[in-house]
């Protein structure tokens, strides 16, 4: 484990650390996490999921098994992913996930490894249930960090990935209402003497098809300290075939840094996207920000950069983080109520709680 030299013991560092309040972040790494966990309730290892569902409650409980035997972090996110990704009631990650305008479903995803410093990602992948594996393959099988479309299904199938519809009956339902309901001025639809009258092809099923943006992020710290993180999602519903959000571009939807910590978004990719803004939380907690200061903080420079365009306009991002102590964050745009987050530690099972925030001039 590296350390850096700081001219203190460690009972003068836990004490400055924790003493001076939120702002004041120390970069070096604790010999003894679980000094710092009896201290403060924070401490690692750690693993968080941007979802709070029972699948991303699941998740993280599989992912623990990983961390409390000693397992590294990175095998734990995959682990964590995997279980989201395969979930066909999850209509914003892997298997069940919402499709493009032409009913394709699409699958983003990126993996970093802060021990190596290393990362890997694949982009409008089809028929391949888990990309966050596909992610890892290539991370630590090719000198590339991406691969998308045909490239990146013919490199899964490389590996022996099989093949699979991920269009569920549910999802194909649903993006089945929306064709019809885009317009009433074309062909798909009840016949025109029946528009405005229930269709006995509804079947009375009451399905929402509005937009829809969503995402998971995993983030963990093994024993050792070293942390991990995974982004993986299914894209932005009814998209335009083809389009990549920001989950699968690093420093984008994910960015990990082994001495200071790792971030990810959820949420409109192409705000995150334009701003980098996982990279930049990450960075804002290298210059002594907490992890819940950063995410506010890159809330507020989204916000800030639509102000002289249209000041008016919040766009809808989550973002989470944890530091190398097991410090959290999380921080949204206030339109979805309070942002939560799922965490497993030595202490078990919990929700973390983050800040909503609507910054206006």
């Amino acid at each position: 484990m590296s350390h850096r030299t700081s001219g203190t013991n460690r009972r003068d560092f836990i004490k400055r650390s924790f003493a001076v309040g939120a702002g004041a972040a120390v970069l070096g790494r604790l010999p003894q996490p679980r000094l710092l966990r009896e201290a403060t309730g924070a401490g690692y290892p750690l693993i968080i999921t941007s979802h709070t569902n029972q699948t991303g409650r699941n998740a993280v409980a599989a992912a623990w098994e990983i961390l409390s035997s000693g397992g590294p972090a990175v095998d734990a996110v995959e682990k964590g992913a995997n279980i989201i990704e395969v979930d066909p009631e999850d209509h914003s990650v892997g298997y069940g996930g919402l499709p493009d305008q032409d009913g394709v479903v699409q699958l983003d995803a990126s993996i970093m490894d802060g021990k190596t410093y290393n990362a890997g990602s694949v982009a409008a992948l089809e028929n391949i249930k888990t990309p966050s594996s596909v992610a890892r393959l290539v991370m630590e099988r090719t000198d590339h960090v991406m691969l998308v479309g045909r490239g990146a299904l013919r490199f899964a199938k490389s590996f022996g990935f099989k093949e699979e519809n991920l269009l569920t009956d549910e999802a194909r339902e649903i993006w089945l209402r929306w064709r019809e309901r885009l317009s009433d001025k074309d062909d798909w639809g009840p016949p025109d003497h029946l528009r405005g009258r229930s269709s006995s092809r509804d079947g009375g099923l009451d399905i929402e098809v509005e937009f829809h943006h969503g995402t998971t992020n995993v983030l963990a710290i093994d024993v050792h300290g070293d942390i991990a993180g995974i982004t993986t999602t299914s894209g932005l519903s009814w998209k335009i075939p083809g389009r990549v959000g920001d989950s699968p571009i690093i420093g984008a939807g994910l960015y990990v840094d082994n001495d200071v910590g790792a971030a990810g978004a959820t949420g409109r990719g192409e705000d995150v996207i334009k701003s980098c803004a996982s990279y930049f939380i990450v960075m804002r907690m290298r210059e002594g920000r907490t992890p819940q200061e950063a995410c506010e903080d890159a809330v507020e420079m989204i916000i800030d950069r639509y102000r002289n365009v249209n000041p008016d306009f919040v766009p809808a991002e989550k973002f989470v983080a944890i530091n190398h102590d097991g410090e959290l964050g999380c921080a949204s745009m206030a339109i979805d109520g309070t942002p939560k987050m799922t965490v497993h530690n030595a202490d078990g099972e919990s929700v973390f709680e983050g800040r909503a925030l609507y910054v206006k001039r």
